[in-house]
């Protein structure tokens, strides 16, 4: 079954930079494109940044130039660099695979990050 771990996130200020962290296990994650996605409260979870398996990214229109997605498929993990944070970038993040995979349960915990002054 595959098991997805999210880390890094936490309380920034605007402006500031965080680095997240997803660990992939129980598949071979070099088959298949990867993303993260982010959940704000009342809103649908929504894709953030997505990542092919020969390192071709694609990025929400609002995350461009802020945000950078890169994969280490050796260490089977997909960081998430999140620079001039603004509070709008509140929300849950987590990490799967693009498109999703189906099983509702392969979704990780996420983790919190919170732009606030």
């Amino acid at each position: 079954q595959v098991q997805l771990v999210e880390s890094g996130g936490g309380l920034v200020q605007p402006g500031g930079s965080l680095r997240l962290s997803c660990s992939v296990s129980g598949t071979i994650m070099g088959m298949f494109p990867m993303a993260w996605y982010r959940q704000a409260p009342g809103n649908q979870r929504e894709l953030v940044a997505a990542i092919t398996s020969v390192g071709g990214t694609v990025y929400a229109e609002s995350e461009k130039g802020r945000f950078t997605i890169s994969r280490d498929d050796v260490k089977r993990m997909v960081y998430l660099q999140m620079d001039s944070l603004k509070p709008e970038d509140t929300a849950v993040y987590y990490c799967n695979r693009y498109p999703p995979w189906p099983e509702q349960n392969y979704w990780g915990r996420g983790t919190q990050v919170t732009v606030s002054s």
